[in-house]
């Protein structure tokens, strides 16, 4: 199974509704300027919205209630344009990674280092080359590792140390490669989405190491977890108001 994004197509109005009233709870006077940019079909200008973000990661350091698509998307968009990356089918592609993973077996089932590497190289292998479906597994393993290396970077190192976490870099972007050579032809947009993920795999590994602090992170979900992420969201100068 190729992942390719699916972020954008999930995300219904509804969902949006739940997004505005949730900003409603930061800031009235936004909230209207949300459902108005809603209103006018603006649905990208309101995901990239500094306010979205603000939602997203709800008070008090805790994420807020709304759907894991909002949850994984807005803040690695949001990651990736601080970045200087533009393209939004890009952060749609890193945000369906987790969306696609976290409530499949592949997070119960993986394989530490350079064990890993060897499976997936070897199921891309058993498949007869030249064809889609050697596009197909060669995909889905890039992504796999691209998961594994944002999301679980503890797993990734637990035996072979910092540089696997390039080692798994490296091979996602050889297998999107790979995908991206054999789907030109037959899926030229799958294609170039999978050309452009390979060549900016540690931009969406690193994006991933970014967000999922909020959702994955140490103590994630204690109080004290959940302060140390509100208190680092804060400037040096509200940090200090904080303090004095």
């Amino acid at each position: 199974m190729m992942i390719s994004p699916m972020i954008h197509r999930l995300i219904r109005r509804n969902d949006l509704a739940r997004l505005i009233a949730e900003i409603g709870r930061i800031d009235s006077t936004r909230a209207q300027a949300a459902a108005n940019a809603l209103e006018a079909g603006e649905v990208d200008a309101l995901l990239d919205s500094p306010v979205a973000l603000d939602a997203v990661r709800g008070q008090g350091g805790g994420p807020a209630p709304l759907p894991l698509t909002l949850l994984w998307y807005i803040p690695v968009r949001a990651t990736l344009l601080s970045w200087g990356e533009t393209d939004i089918e890009l952060a749609d592609y890193a945000a369906t990674l987790p969306v696609a993973f976290l409530t499949s077996r592949a997070v119960r089932r993986v394989a530490r280092g350079e064990m890993a590497l060897t499976a997936w190289t070897q199921a891309i292998e058993a498949v007869p080359g030249g064809t889609i479906a050697r596009a197909e597994q060669a995909a889905y393993c890039g992504a796999l590792a691209l998961f594994w290396a944002g999301c679980f970077p503890e797993s990734v190192t637990f035996k072979g140390g910092s540089g696997m976490l390039r080692a798994y870099g490296d091979f996602a972007a050889g297998a999107l490669d790979l995908a991206a050579r054999r789907l030109g032809n037959s899926q030229p947009r799958l294609a170039q989405l999978y050309a452009r993920a390979s060549a900016r795999a540690a931009v969406v590994r690193d994006a991933l190491g970014e967000v999922r602090v909020d959702y994955l992170g140490s103590e994630a979900h204690t109080p004290e977890g959940r302060l140390q992420r509100f208190l680092s969201r804060l400037t040096p100068e509200e940090t200090g108001d904080a303090v004095n």
